[in-house]
């Protein structure tokens, strides 16, 4: 963190969620030698046909955004805005809607995420939205349209850009910095640069900040107000609208819902914590 600012003592947030562990994730053990398949029983078979029931491609409807979408489109005018929403519920159409409106009044927007594939994907989608001449991409090994009124690039670059401002005395050219994925301020290896780049980012630009997974939303948002000095709105989307259906798919390729029709854990699903891990021992033996 620059030692310059007068609120790099600040203290970030812990964004993680709760219960989140602290650790990396470990990688999963080899799995045993495959059993004899048994064959699934009635009552395991209609659990899997009520999984899988309704799966498939929804019939098309005129588009109509939620409410918490126009509020956040309406917020973002004026003050800083997080929206956190579960995948799926069109966090990405509030940035893109802003970024038109900008693009019509001649200014200038900043797309950051946190990976090279992300950013790829976006700079192909806003390329189909916004026009080719519109929009340019900035990576660490991708650099295309700089000067573009729309730019989508990882968040490191858009750091070192204000870093650069910050030595060479010059204002960054962009009126509106979108930080998709900004639960990566947690993140131990990488956080550093969403703190960084959110205390350097000039309060005359507007942020936006989406995320699916990001805890303790209102005190992330009470520390980017006060180290920016400006005002942070949090909006939260409703329920998920892609319904979550959780399975455990055995050596066998059997399928099991991980809960059953009571609403409980499936106790078919004991069956493979008692299994025993001799052909494991005798492989790393």
């Amino acid at each position: 963190m620059p030692r310059n600012n007068r609120h790099d003592n600040r203290r970030k947030p812990d964004l993680r969620q709760k219960g989140e562990r602290k650790g990396k994730r470990r990688m999963t053990r080899e799995s045993s030698a495959p059993r004899e398949v048994k064959p699934q029983t009635p009552s395991q078979l209609r659990a899997i046909e009520r999984l899988l029931t309704g799966i498939g491609v929804p019939e098309p409807k005129p588009f109509a955004p939620d409410n918490f979408q126009l509020e956040a489109l309406a917020a973002i005018e004026t003050q800083d805005v997080l929206v956190t929403a579960p995948t799926g519920s069109g966090k990405t159409w509030i940035a893109r809607e802003e970024i038109r409106r900008l693009l019509a009044a001649g200014k200038r927007a900043w797309y950051t995420t946190p990976l090279k594939a992300l950013t790829n994907s976006k700079y192909a989608e806003f390329i189909t939205e916004f026009g080719a001449e519109n929009v340019g991409i900035l990576t660490g090994d991708r650099k295309e349209n700089s000067d573009a009124p729309i730019i989508v690039g990882t968040t490191e670059i858009y750091r070192n850009q204000l870093f650069d401002a910050l030595r060479e005395g010059f204002d960054v050219d962009t009126d509106f910095v979108i930080f998709d994925e900004a639960h990566y301020l947690a993140d131990e290896d990488r956080g550093h640069v969403w703190e960084e780049a959110i205390i350097l980012s000039p309060p005359r630009i507007r942020l936006l900040l989406l995320s699916a997974t990001v805890g303790q939303a209102e005190e992330f948002a009470a520390w980017i107000g006060e180290v920016r000095g400006t005002n942070v709105k949090v909006i939260k989307a409703g329920p998920r609208p892609v319904e979550l259906r959780a399975a455990y798919l055995s050596q066998d390729l059997q399928l099991f819902p991980l809960i059953g029709e009571d609403g409980k854990f499936n106790r078919d699903l004991e069956q493979f914590a008692r299994q025993p891990r001799d052909s494991f021992r005798r492989r790393r033996n």
